[in-house]
């Protein structure tokens, strides 16, 4: 008996080995049938933007070199000029349709397609082979101009439609800087690391509601997104420092840093928040 289960072991490996070439063209084979179907049926459904992917692809490329297949080429140099030019078609149509809805919705949109920005704080950017658009870090399934700018509304509600004061914003900020100096014995003026600072800050925000009882529906969020406008619209207004005559200084950096609007509103790197007496 152990004879024949040797024998059998062999025998069982020796046939893996024959059997393994044909399995694995078989399988290129099949891949390849199957990407010529679905070619097939995103011609029937006039399916023009996932056609574009297709054609510019790998597996396309491998197929017009494949001799059996050779005469897939012309086919899909046609195919593939036609899907193009309707995605070109489309994408002038969109960026069109996009711009015009923003400007009857009183938003300007600056337009480098395929991203997009509305408003500081506001970025989005448009993915056709996925069909998704991303505005800020939110995905949406749609490149539907429409749904565009739904999404950008609501986001523009979340962002800058709530009650904002310069003067208390950035007085709550030092209120919160001086809190962490005095806690670390640090003196006025000494950089705190920025994502110490917002960590501080939005536990600062909580209501005492919440330390009593630390449920999540009793947490008040406050995103990064929303800093950065809220700093950004404090740049843009006339407050000047905090009312006890501090002024406020950003530090660049890649160090524990927040991607932020800086004064003159380009997202950078910042590493360190601090505050220093106003000089006369």
């Amino acid at each position: 008996m152990p004879e024949s289960n040797e024998f059998l072991e062999g025998v069982k490996e020796e046939l893996k080995q024959i059997v393994q070439p044909f399995q694995r063209d078989l399988n290129q084979k099949q891949k390849k049938a199957d990407f010529i179907q679905l070619c097939i049926r995103c011609a029937g459904r006039d399916d023009f933007l996932r056609l574009d992917e297709l054609l510019r692809s790998k597996p396309a490329e491998e197929i017009c070199q494949d001799e059996v297949l050779a005469s897939c080429e012309p086919v899909f140099e046609a195919l593939g000029a036609y899907a193009h030019e309707q995605v070109e078609r489309y994408r002038m149509d969109l960026i069109d349709d996009l711009t015009r809805q923003c400007e009857e919705a009183g938003l300007s949109i600056e337009m480098d397609f395929p991203r997009f920005a509305v408003l500081k704080g506001i970025d989005g950017e448009i993915d056709f082979s996925s069909r998704t658009t991303k505005i800020n870090k939110k995905m949406l399934k749609s490149i539907d101009p429409r749904r565009i700018l739904t999404a950008v509304l609501r986001m523009k509600k979340q962002l800058y439609d709530k009650p904002y004061d310069p003067l208390q914003f950035i007085d709550s900020l030092c209120k919160v800087y001086l809190e962490i100096l005095e806690k670390e014995d640090l003196p006025v003026g000494r950089p705190v690391p920025m994502q110490t600072f917002y960590l501080a800050y939005v536990i600062s925000l909580q209501s005492k509601a919440f330390f009593q009882n630390m449920d999540k529906g009793k947490f008040r969020g406050y995103s990064q997104d929303q800093f950065s406008v809220d700093l950004w619209r404090y740049f843009q207004s006339d407050t000047g420092g905090a009312s006890d005559g501090y002024d406020l200084q950003l530090t660049p950096g890649r160090t524990k840093a927040l991607w932020l609007l800086d004064p003159e509103g380009e997202l950078r790197q910042i590493t360190a928040i601090s505050f220093h007496e106003t000089r006369d």
